[in-house]
């Protein structure tokens, strides 16, 4: 299972570091030229949704390999993790509208828009959460107990990998002066 969640952040990795240059190191000297130069460093939309396309189907296969699923759970199961992975597909599209946002008012970001930021990736954060908590006892009545622990650890792991990739792509706020 390592070496799987490694090659599916190995590929998230490769599409969020495409450029020689992250948007961290490149945005300060951006900022000198145009505020807005810094969007065109981070990742077009259809890049975007080519590694979200990608992580998925990865995430998917990775789910699938390593939960020892019988043939009645798997058929209970997939449905419900296809629906959860569209409540999801709409949280992490408000995760990357929030993305865009902040790379559009960063070098030019004042103190209200920048809490403002915070909260709203909070309420995404907080989000995720509660889907998560609905779905625990949906799959749990599908699956045994150990079974949707680990899945939903694993959503946990992907999710939380996924973020720190991404995370690390963008700037700090006080870099912008």
């Amino acid at each position: 299972m390592k070496t799987k969640m490694a090659m599916v952040f190995g590929l998230a990795g490769a599409y969020l570091l495409h450029s020689p240059r992250t948007f961290a190191q490149a945005a300060p000297q951006q900022n000198a030229a145009s505020p807005s130069a810094a969007v065109a460093m981070i990742l077009s939309d259809r890049d975007i949704d080519l590694m979200r396309r990608d992580i998925r189907s990865q995430k998917k296969q990775i789910v699938a390999s390593s939960l020892k699923l019988t043939d009645s759970e798997a058929t209970k199961f997939w449905p419900i993790y296809d629906q959860y992975t569209q409540e999801q597909i709409k949280i992490n599209d408000q995760k990357f509208a929030l993305i865009k946002q902040y790379t559009a008012n960063w070098g030019t970001m004042k103190d209200d828009q920048a809490a403002l930021y915070v909260r709203q990736w909070l309420e995404v954060d907080e989000a995720t959460t509660k889907l998560r908590s609905k779905y625990v006892p949906i799959v749990g009545a599908v699956l045994p107990g150990v079974k949707t622990a680990t899945f939903f650890q694993m959503d946990r792991r992907i999710g939380m990998m996924a973020d720190l990739q991404i995370s690390s792509q963008v700037p700090l706020v006080q870099d912008q002066q």
